[in-house]
């Protein structure tokens, strides 16, 4: 038996909940990185004793399109799949009922759910610092409660999660990031980008149609020279002032 994180997190708020629960069923683990662009996913092949967590981010309720992609890609086999969704603080609407569609079509056993509350990747104030340690040991609790229920081999056949079909519809953001003068043309962000937007030979640009508003590219900007709109994010930031104030809790799925 192998036990993986498959993730993709962009500004890894995603990643710090999957590596908790991760943490929690105590075993050696090995990373799929579902944001790295060039990686072929269709190789991938796992078999029926396997457990990975695979954990993704909710884009507007929906599962992230290149995400979603990769997964499908993958050859499961059967293995056991624990399913997280991170999202920051407003709502995942129908984000973890794609993901077990995603995750059943590839073949993989869905024997658990997780909705964890991370800092929101592009309006920071909201869920600022969450996962907290708080979160952290839920995280952890929840991840020793699954790990009881595959030992003793009471997994549901098919968890159960919220969700409506037909998905919300979800057709990205405004909010585009762009470079500023600070730019130095390193090409980190060209590099990491998970769909390919930034031109490695020109750093500076984004192609716009490409981008997915994940952040990545301003979250690890060493010279912080990407940057939002700022009239943008401030009117997307008064728009979900009112339902992304109060703090959301963790979920755990497990009937």
């Amino acid at each position: 038996m192998s036990v993986y994180t498959v993730v993709f997190s962009p500004t890894g708020g995603t990643k710090k909940a999957a590596d908790c629960l991760a943490n929690g069923l105590e075993a050696d683990m090995q990373e799929i990185d579902l944001a790295a662009f060039s990686t072929d996913y269709s190789k991938i092949s796992l078999n029926a004793n396997d457990i990975c967590i695979v954990a993704v981010p909710s884009f507007g309720g929906r599962v992230p399109a290149p995400a979603a992609a990769r997964l499908a890609e993958l050859k499961a086999n059967g293995a056991k799949a624990i399913l997280v969704v991170v999202y920051g603080n407003r709502a995942y609407e129908d984000t973890l009922l794609e993901l077990k569609d995603t995750l059943i079509q590839a073949g993989f056993h869905c024997v658990a759910a997780v909705a964890a509350v991370a800092e929101h990747s592009i309006m920071r104030q909201f869920a600022s610092g969450r996962p907290n340690q708080k979160d952290l040991e839920e995280l952890e609790q929840f991840a020793h409660q699954i790990k009881a229920a595959i030992e003793t081999g009471t997994v549901p056949d098919s968890v159960h999660v919220p969700g409506n079909t037909p998905y919300r519809e979800y057709n990205g953001v405004p909010l585009k990031p762009k470079a500023g003068k600070n730019c130095t043309g390193c090409g980190l962000c060209a590099e990491k980008c998970p769909v390919g937007a930034i031109p490695s030979d020109n750093p500076s640009q984004t192609n716009a149609k490409a981008c997915i508003s994940c952040m990545r590219c301003v979250s690890i900007c060493p010279a912080q020279a990407r940057t939002l709109n700022r009239l943008l994010l401030a009117g997307a930031s008064q728009k979900l002032k009112k339902v992304c104030s109060e703090p959301k809790k963790n979920e755990l799925f497990l009937s």
